[in-house]
């Protein structure tokens, strides 16, 4: 098997604790544990991370831009879930 046929992982490094993983690019490698050495010598060569995740490509769902209106627009019925109607008091008017 060529390094071309290996599987791809995606790879998340957190840079800091409290901070999320964001996501930095990607590795060939053959499993997941060659992945996360591959992940590191690339990513991390000066210490700029704390966590790294490395998930198989093909493991990850995404939506696709063109849905954004059908997955992230409020139905009006659920007004609710917008907060413009709440009276607040004065101490708190800089939210």
């Amino acid at each position: 098997m060529s390094t071309a046929d290996w599987p791809l992982f995606e790879v998340f490094i957190r840079s800091r604790h409290g901070l999320s993983h964001k996501h930095v690019g990607s590795v060939h490698a053959v499993d997941a544990t060659s992945a996360l050495e591959n992940a590191r010598e690339l990513y991390t060569r000066r210490n700029e991370g704390t966590s790294i995740w490395v998930v198989p490509s093909n493991a990850i769902s995404a939506s696709a831009p063109e849905q954004k209106d059908a997955l992230f627009s409020s139905p009006v019925e659920k007004i609710y879930r917008h907060p413009s109607f709440y009276k607040l008091p004065a101490e708190v008017d800089k939210m």
